[in-house]
């Protein structure tokens, strides 16, 4: 998963560390293998969980499995910090570089797996008891979490986006169903401004929020496997005319450019807005707000088509261990409970958090969520992302593209010129 993530601080942070580490598998010197004891429950100690998800509506969650962890291993302490998701990367790195003050466990993003693994920072997971029955984890997450063949996290949630919507407000515009296409989309939003005097459709302003628009005409940001940059297409600028044009012809209004994420949800949790593109991660928080007190008002659909497809991004997390960490017994007997079944289908009923195992899926806990029942198939045919090291540096001058275009500052065929060249001092050898 993805959510609001600050681009500036991944570059700032990806530049600190590439110029200390020089890349490379080098970086900060991995400790130790340390082999677990013949009885896992015998392991003792202390580790420290950096924890992403939002305090109040995630994290009860997953401190009650904590909970469970130290029943179950009573010699071991977790705790718990729990770090906003936009500055993880950041102070991990710093931490990591420095080699203090780094957690035993983070919750990595996908996207940073490759990049932390790519500097020396992370534990090689590969025959520890972390990973077993990989075979289990779904093919997408799992996929996340390798580096150069070798594994270096452990897929904990998996997730996409779609669009949430208001019912009330859709029907009282004269709508049943969610729109299916992007033209639809501008005329319900359309509708629902007219009819109700609330607006249609709230954006946010963040590159993984782009995705859809640029999936949904067949674009891509990159040809990894011929090593292209092909943002700047006919394909794009399609999609980025789309988007310009909704806050031009006042389908959506014009976005806020600070705290877009926040802004937009709040809208939609107080009815002001009857729609929004955001993922699994947001339903714990929508259902505080008072328009969906009744849950039966909250409406999940795929992303609007666009000329293609429906393409929603896949995003998701990984549970990984710092190469520094001076229990790794421990922080590996907690990275596999957090990951089993059970403790994913115990968020997935709380939190309505998609698993990455194939199994929890048969637990009937996870079958009755109707929310995971809705965002499953959509997460099954998400458009794949790059885990490359340098993925993280792509959002940065999409963000700042992003910004310009909903600001009317720009054309969608100059963004994607600017963006273009921004990439191709990113990728040096790449065409």
């Amino acid at each position: 998963m993805r959510r609001a993530f600050s681009a500036v601080t991944i570059v700032a942070a990806l530049a600190l560390a590439v110029s200390a580490c020089g890349g490379g598998d080098g970086g900060t010197a991995a400790a130790p293998s340390q082999a677990a004891p013949a009885d896992p429950s015998k392991i003792s100690g202390e580790i420290t969980w950096w924890d992403t998800v939002r305090p109040d509506s995630e994290g009860p969650t997953f401190q009650a499995l904590i909970k469970d962890f130290e029943a179950k291993y009573p010699n071991i302490k977790v705790k718990y910090v729990n770090v906003p998701s936009d500055q993880a990367q950041n102070q991990f790195q710093t931490a990591a570089q420095a080699g203090t003050g780094a957690p035993d466990v983070i919750r990595s993003e996908v996207a940073w797996t490759s990049q932390f693994a790519s500097l020396g920072y992370l534990q090689p997971l590969d025959g520890s008891r972390a990973v077993e029955n990989e075979s289990d984890f779904l093919p997408g997450p799992l996929s996340s979490t390798k580096y150069n063949g070798k594994a270096y996290a452990v897929p904990q949630v998996t997730d996409t986006l779609a669009l949430l919507y208001n019912k009330r407000l859709l029907k009282e515009a004269g709508h049943e169903k969610a729109p299916t296409t992007v033209e639809e989309l501008k005329q319900v939003a359309l509708d629902v401004k007219k009819k109700t005097g609330v607006n249609g459709l709230a954006l946010n302003v963040d590159s993984y929020f782009l995705l859809p628009f640029m999936y949904g005409e067949g674009g891509d940001l990159l040809d990894v496997q011929n090593k292209k940059i092909t943002v700047n297409s006919p394909a794009n600028v399609k999609a980025m005319a789309t988007v310009a044009d909704l806050v031009t012809s006042g389908a959506a209004p014009k976005p806020a450019i600070q705290d877009s994420y926040a802004n937009a949800m709040t809208a939609l949790k107080d009815g002001k807005a009857a729609m929004i593109y955001n993922g699994p991660w947001a339903l714990a928080e929508v259902y505080q707000g008072k328009e969906f007190k009744d849950k039966e008002n909250l409406g999940i659909a795929p992303v609007p088509a666009g000329s293609v497809k429906a393409g929603a991004p896949t995003g998701g997390w990984n549970l990984a261990i710092y190469a520094g960490s001076k229990n790794i017994p421990a922080a590996t007997e907690f990275v596999r409970f957090m990951s089993t079944p059970e403790s994913q289908a115990k968020v997935a009923k709380e939190i309505s958090l998609l698993p990455t195992r194939a199994s929890a899926y048969d637990n009937p806990d996870v079958q009755g969520n109707k929310d995971v029942a809705v965002f499953k198939p959509i997460m099954d045919t998400a458009t794949a992302r790059p885990w490359i090291p340098e993925g993280g540096q792509l959002f940065q001058p999409l963000l700042e593209g992003y910004q310009a275009l909903v600001g009317g500052k720009t054309t969608p065929e100059e963004m994607l010129k600017t963006v273009d060249e921004k990439y191709r001092g990113i990728f040096k050898d790449w065409s």
